[in-house]
C-alpha cells in the first residue's frame, strides 16, 4: 500500500472526531499535527480530577491499583509513577513483523485525538509528546501481533508508549510511510534527535496510553481509504467488462432495480448505465443476438456489488464512530455534579470494530470474486458472439496471452476466502479469566489489510484483461465513461502484441487504483 503524499494543512486536535481522510493525511501524507490551546486546558482540567482522586484513600482502578486480575492490589502513593512505568514495560510483549510506518502514524494520531477529548485524565504534555513525535517522524517499532482486541490493543500500544518514555526502539525521520520502520534505534536516541525529552508518567497515564482500540482503528481507517478507491475501480472494471464481453445492458434497467429496493444495487446499476452511455458496442448487437441472458458475473453484478458496497458503508460508519471516541478505562468526567467523576467501564472492547472488519473482509471477497469470474468468462472465449481470441493471445498457441492472469486472480480469491473467516467469533479468555470475552479485532484488522491488497490485485487484473479485450471491439466505441477507463489503463500499459510478463502490467494498474485514477472527475 503505497503512500500518497501532498502538501497538507496541519491537523488541529480540538476534541472533535477525526475522519478517514484526516487520518490518511497524517499517516501517509505526513501532515503536521497541532494541539489546540483550549483543548490543552480541558485536558488539564480532567487531569486535576485524576490527581485529586489518586491522592485520596479510595481505591480507583488504574490510579492506585494493579491491573487486570491484579486490580485488587492497592498501590502505595509513592509507587504510583513506578507502577505506570512497569505497566508499559510488562505489556510490551508483541511478536511478529513490525507494523508499517503508515499504520504506526495512524495509531499515534488516533491515540492523541482520543486523549485530547479530555476524558482520559492525562497531562496535556503527554498528548504534546505524541504530537512532537509525529511532527518529527519518530516512528516506534511495534510488533504486529499481541493484541486480542478487548482490553485495548495492549501490547502494540505498550511498544508505542515505550518510546514516549525514552525506551523501546524507533526510527527517526527516515521511514517511508508505506514500509516498516527501518533501522530502529533506541527510543531515547530517537527522541534526542528531535529535541524531545522522555516523558514521566503519572497516575493513570500508562493505562490511558495502552487501554484503547487505536491499532485496530488505525489499520481499519487506512483500509477504508484504500477500499474507497477499490470501489470506484471495481465499478469501472465492471462497466468495462460489459462491453468487453459484448453483454447486453438490459439488466441495468432502472425499473428492475427499483423493484428490488436495495440502495447499493440501485446505485451500482445507475453508475454502470452512466459508464456505458453512448456505447456503440451495445447497439451493434442489440438486435438479432441469439443469446437470451448473460452469466451471473455480468447480469447480477449490480446485486452482488451493491450488497458488498452496502456492507462497506455499514462498516465504515462503525469506524467513523470510533474516530470520535474515547476508548480507554476508566474515564474522567470533570464537569459531573456527582462526587465520583471517574467511571470504570468497557469502552476499550474492540467488538464494534471486529465485526466491522469481518464484514469488510466478506464484502471484499465478493467484490474480487465476481471480478475473477468475469475475467475467466472473457479469457475462456467461450461466447461465440464475442470476437476475442482465447486468453486474448495475439496468436493462440504461439503466444499464451493473459492466460495466467486468471490463475493469479483465482489464487488471490482463494486467499480472500480464507481471510474472510470471521476472527470475532473466536474467543480466548485472558488475565486469569477476568477478561473473559475478547473481540480478536486486531486479528480481523490484520486480515483486512491483506484482504485489501488481494482485492486490489484482482480488480487490477480485470482492468488489464478487459482493456485488452475492448480492443477486439474496435472500431466500435464504448460509452464515454468506459473509454476514459480504457485511456487510464493505456496510460500505464500498452496493448499486448506478443507475450510479455503480465506482472509489471498488473502492478502498474494496481498503482493506478491506489492513486485514485478511477475516481470519476467532479461533474463527469
Amino acid at each position: 500500500m503505497n503512500a500518497r503524499s501532498s502538501p497538507c494543512a496541519p491537523l488541529v486536535l480540538d476534541g472533535q472526531p477525526l475522519t478517514v481522510e484526516s487520518v490518511e493525511r497524517v499517516a501517509r501524507g505526513r501532515a503536521q499535527v497541532e494541539l489546540d490551546r483550549k483543548t490543552a486546558a480541558r485536558i488539564d482540567a480532567s487531569r486535576t480530577v485524576v490527581q485529586r482522586q489518586s491522592d485520596g484513600h479510595n481505591p480507583i482502578y488504574g490510579l492506585n491499583t494493579g491491573f487486570g486480575s491484579l486490580s485488587r492490589v492497592r498501590i502505595a502513593p509513592d509507587q504510583v509513577r513506578e507502577v505506570q512505568r512497569n505497566l508499559i514495560r510488562s505489556h510490551a510483549a508483541g511478536v511478529g513483523e513490525p507494523l508499517p510506518a503508515e499504520v504506526v502514524r495512524a495509531m499515534m494520531v488516533i491515540l492523541a485525538a482520543s486523549l485530547a477529548r479530555a476524558r482520559s485524565g492525562v497531562k496535556h504534555q503527554t498528548v504534546a509528546q505524541i504530537v512532537g513525535m509525529l511532527n518529527n517522524d519518530v516512528i516506534p517499532w511495534i510488533p504486529s501481533r499481541g493484541s486480542v482486541g478487548a482490553s485495548g490493543d495492549l501490547a502494540p500500544l505498550a511498544h508505542l508508549a515505550l518510546v514516549l518514555i525514552g525506551e523501546g526502539e524507533a526510527s527517526a525521520g527516515s521511514a517511508d510511510p508505506g514500509t516498516s520502520a527501518i533501522r530502529p534505534i533506541p527510543g531515547f536516541e530517537a527522541l534526542k534527535r528531535c529535541g524531545l525529552e522522555p516523558l514521566r508518567l503519572d497516575a493513570k497515564e500508562g493505562l490511558a496510553l495502552i487501554n484503547g482500540t487505536h491499532m485496530m482503528a488505525a489499520i481499519g481507517t487506512l483500509a477504508l481509504a484504500d477500499i474507497e478507491r477499490i470501489q470506484t475501480a471495481a465499478v469501472a472494471a465492471a462497466g468495462l467488462a460489459i462491453d468487453a464481453c459484448r453483454a447486453t445492458d438490459a439488466f441495468l434497467d432502472a425499473r428492475l432495480h427499483a423493484l428490488r429496493r436495495q440502495p447499493g444495487q440501485i446505485k451500482i446499476a445507475e453508475a454502470l448505465r452512466e459508464l456505458l452511455r453512448g456505447s456503440t458496442i451495445i447497439t451493434a448487437h442489440r438486435t438479432g443476438d441469439p443469446r437470451v441472458q448473460d452469466p451471473y458475473c455480468l447480469r447480477a453484478c449490480p446485486q452482488v456489488l451493491g450488497a458488498a458496497f452496502d456492507a462497506i458503508a455499514f462498516a465504515r460508519s462503525l469506524v467513523e464512530y470510533e474516530l470520535g471516541a474515547v476508548t480507554d478505562n476508566p474515564l474522567v468526567f470533570p464537569d459531573s455534579d456527582e462526587p465520583d467523576s471517574i467511571v470504570s467501564g468497557g469502552n476499550f472492547h474492540g467488538m464494534p470494530l471486529a465485526i466491522a472488519f469481518d464484514t469488510l473482509k466478506i464484502a471484499l471477497t465478493h467484490v474480487a470474486g465476481i471480478a475473477e469470474r468475469r475475467v475467466n468468462w472473457l479469457l475462456a472465449a467461450s461466447d461465440s458472439e464475442n470476437p476475442v481470441n482465447v486468453y486474448l493471445s495475439p496468436q493462440p498457441g504461439l503466444h499464451s496471452g493473459l492466460m495466467i492472469t486468471q490463475y493469479t486472480a483465482a489464487a488471490c480469491c482463494n486467499e480472500l476466502q480464507t481471510l474472510a473467516h470471521p476472527a470475532s467469533v473466536g474467543n480466548i479468555p485472558t488475565s486469569a479469566g477476568i477478561e473473559d470475552y475478547n473481540s480478536m479485532g486486531a486479528t480481523a484488522a490484520l486480515q483486512l489489510r491483506r484482504a485489501v491488497e488481494r482485492c486490489e490485485e484482482v480488480i487490477a487484473i480485470e482492468l488489464l484483461v478487459m482493456t485488452e479485450a475492448i480492443e477486439y471491439q474496435r472500431p466500435l466505441r464504448s460509452g464515454a465513461g468506459v473509454e476514459r477507463v480504457v485511456e487510464t489503463v493505456r496510460s500505464a500499459v500498452p496493448r499486448l502484441t506478443e507475450d510479455r510478463p503480465p506482472a509489471p502490467d498488473i502492478n502498474a494498474v494496481a498503482g493506478l487504483i491506489r492513486g485514485g485514477a478511477f475516481i470519476p472527475a467532479s461533474g463527469s
